[in-house]
């Protein structure tokens, strides 16, 4: 996987953005095809606000009306749903396709996956309610966030907090970044 990039400068430094940057906008057909090369996928069921926003031509509205429409319950099986959600013809979102993932998930997986908490958003109270989260591991939480920005995923929240393995382990099944 290492070696299907030639050695041109900057796609190597396309290659880290898109690998350690998951807020990174993609810019152009070349960047999607590079992604989708580099196994970037997104869940159109499942994706956040940033998720979207990786995509070139989509705008935080847009974004948004996707993700309000999938935690309400609307299933997207292919991209002309998307285009349908949006209002605006599947063609213009024809060169996303590499990039989207339709995955098919029962009533109950979209009922818990509703209930998880994502740590870049919610307050103090909020991921005290969560088990193996005390008061103070969610004002760490939080102050952490604060004053370093979102966590970028599980391990991202793993290392700023210094939390164990174990501790993650358990956490994991309740957060969503």
């Amino acid at each position: 996987m290492n070696n299907w990039l030639p050695l041109n400068p900057r796609l190597q430094k396309l290659r880290a953005k898109l690998l350690n940057d998951p807020y990174y906008r993609l810019q152009s057909g070349e960047e999607i095809q590079i992604a989708a090369k580099l196994g970037i996928r997104i869940d159109a069921n499942q994706a956040t606000v940033d998720d979207w926003l990786r995509l070139p031509g989509l705008s935080i509205h847009q974004a948004r009306s996707l993700v309000e429409l999938s935690h309400s319950g609307v299933k997207f099986y292919c991209i002309e749903d998307i285009a349908a959600a949006l209002a605006i013809p599947a063609p213009r979102l024809e060169p996303l396709k590499p990039l989207l993932n339709f995955i098919y998930y029962d009533h109950e997986s979209l009922e818990s996956a509703t209930h998880l908490v994502n740590p870049n958003t919610a307050t103090v109270e909020k991921l005290a309610q969560i088990p193996f989260i005390d008061l103070s591991l969610a004002q760490a939480v939080v102050q952490n966030r604060q004053s370093s920005g979102p966590y970028r995923n599980l391990a991202d929240f793993q290392r700023r907090l210094d939390l164990s393995g174990d501790a993650i382990a358990q956490l994991m099944y309740y957060l969503r970044f």
